[in-house]
């Protein structure tokens, strides 16, 4: 599917497209009553800010038909567990109506889960809608990868591992936040002398030594680009000197503002945009040592971590609280979408070499999130773990069509039935007389004359 079809065609199209330019609005379906139609209630609409919407079908999928539709579903199920407890809770759960109608195709999964591929693709054709989704005013989405680095490191310190790994610190306060929680953006301090709340330490500070002494150290690395790298990916797998390994996953950040280095180094010019890729950085901090240090604190952002007692064949947590899938998981910006949505991705990714032309054509599942990853039509593909992993999220930076599955109990086109129609575009005659300078007064006339602006009713 080359770019985004013409969508106002029928009166339906053009009120949802009036939707999207303030916020695209989803609804439950209209249900017939007494032979009139029911008009959905306000607390019956899901709205995605700042996005457009365009109802699809099946069939307008490309290559829908040769994904491995089980192995998409092995995933989505793995969504509705947390989904499924968040929903029987009064307390806790998300309480957005995409949350409640996952929640109910989540059930219908449990009750009959397809045996094969085939019945799979069946579940999803049945239980879904189909509605591309992109911010307002763009054509396609924009996709990166993420992976979790496998390093070498040690529980102790040594003249070998020397770069340290912080768990959070106790003094680190995420402002407005419910007891318990730390999202992954908004205000962060600590309380200082005074007892007054000021930013918590920035990355310079930090690896000049502030926090030594504190305890805070969950283990040592050889080398601090490693360190630099699994901050930036939030989940790390180190494989221990004294034997095993630790898993570490993301708890907590400092509060400053990520600044994507790479961007530093196109801005003065040390790598050409069109080559930036993490193994161009990488070869530019272990080149120079010093010039590689000033880099990585343009990026003030610091992340704190904390142990999860994975096994090595696991793969890392994410957001949801749920093992990754590699090729199937994507983070996505959690203030717009809901964990366990699934998405229909196409593009063509620079995955088999470093060129764009491995053609995606994959159902994946929001089941993570980043403080980057902002956005109706954004995604971070979690590619795995490892080196190779490593090389494929590395160079994504690429363009891509998302399509967002919606349960079917939500209709999608009945919010914009009930919007009205947007005003008329103005006439060039009507935008000319608005922009024309304003008349000068008349003369007043010698005669006597009707006052101007009233009306002669003789």
């Amino acid at each position: 599917m080359a770019g985004l079809r013409p969508f106002l065609t029928t009166l339906a199209a053009t009120a949802l497209a009036f939707v999207a330019l303030a916020q695209v609005a989803d609804a439950k379906p209209r249900k017939a009553h007494h032979g009139k139609a029911h008009h959905s209630k306000p607390s019956d609409v899901l709205t995605i800010s700042g996005a457009q919407l365009e109802p699809l079908a099946f069939g307008q999928l490309d290559g829908w038909a040769d994904d491995d539709h089980q192995a998409a579903f092995a995933t989505f199920m793995a969504s509705c567990r947390p989904i499924m407890r968040g929903a029987k809770s009064k307390t806790k759960g998300d309480k957005r109506l995409m949350y409640r109608a996952l929640a109910g195709v989540c059930h219908k999964a449990v009750d009959d889960p397809p045996k094969d591929g085939a019945a799979a693709r069946k579940f999803f054709e049945e239980h879904f809608r189909l509605v591309r989704i992109n911010k307002l005013g763009d054509r396609e989405g924009f996709i990166t990868g993420y992976y979790e680095p496998i390093v070498e490191g040690s529980l102790h310190p040594s003249s070998v591992y020397h770069v340290p790994l912080y768990k959070r610190p106790p003094d680190l306060i995420a402002i407005g936040a419910k007891p318990g929680t730390f999202p992954n953006n908004g205000k962060v301090g600590r309380k200082n002398g005074d007892n007054e709340v000021v930013p918590y330490w920035e990355r310079t500070e930090i690896e000049n030594g502030i926090l030594d002494g504190e305890k805070l150290e969950i283990g040592w690395l050889k080398d601090p680009v490693d360190a630099f790298f699994a901050q930036i990916q939030g989940s790390l797998r180190v494989n221990l000197a004294e034997g095993g390994a630790l898993r570490l996953n993301y708890d907590a950040h400092n509060g400053h503002p990520y600044t994507p280095v790479g961007r530093v180094m196109i801005e003065r010019k040390q790598v050409p945009r069109e080559q930036m890729s993490m193994d161009r950085i990488r070869e530019f901090m272990h080149a120079d040592q010093d010039a590689g240090r000033e880099l990585r604190r343009h990026n003030k952002s610091f992340v704190f971590f904390r142990a999860t007692g994975l096994k090595d064949d696991q793969e890392a947590i994410g957001a949801q609280g749920i093992p990754l899938t590699a090729r199937r998981s994507i983070a996505v910006d959690r203030h717009l979408h809901v964990y366990g949505t699934p998405f229909w991705i196409e593009a063509e990714l620079p995955i088999a070499t470093e060129k764009s032309e491995t053609k995606f054509r994959h159902l994946m599942v929001a089941q993570d999130t980043g403080s980057a990853i902002l956005g109706p039509a954004r995604a971070d593909f979690y590619y795995g773990a490892g080196d190779e992993a490593a090389k494929i999220a590395g160079r994504h930076k690429n363009p891509g069509r998302f399509v967002m599955l919606v349960p079917s109990a939500i209709d999608p086109v009945a919010a914009a039935r009930e919007v009205p129609l947007p005003r008329s575009r103005p006439s060039a005659k009507e935008i000319a007389a608005y922009h024309a300078p304003e008349a000068k007064p008349a003369e007043k006339p010698k005669a006597k004359a009707h006052p101007r602006g009233k009306r002669h009713d003789g």
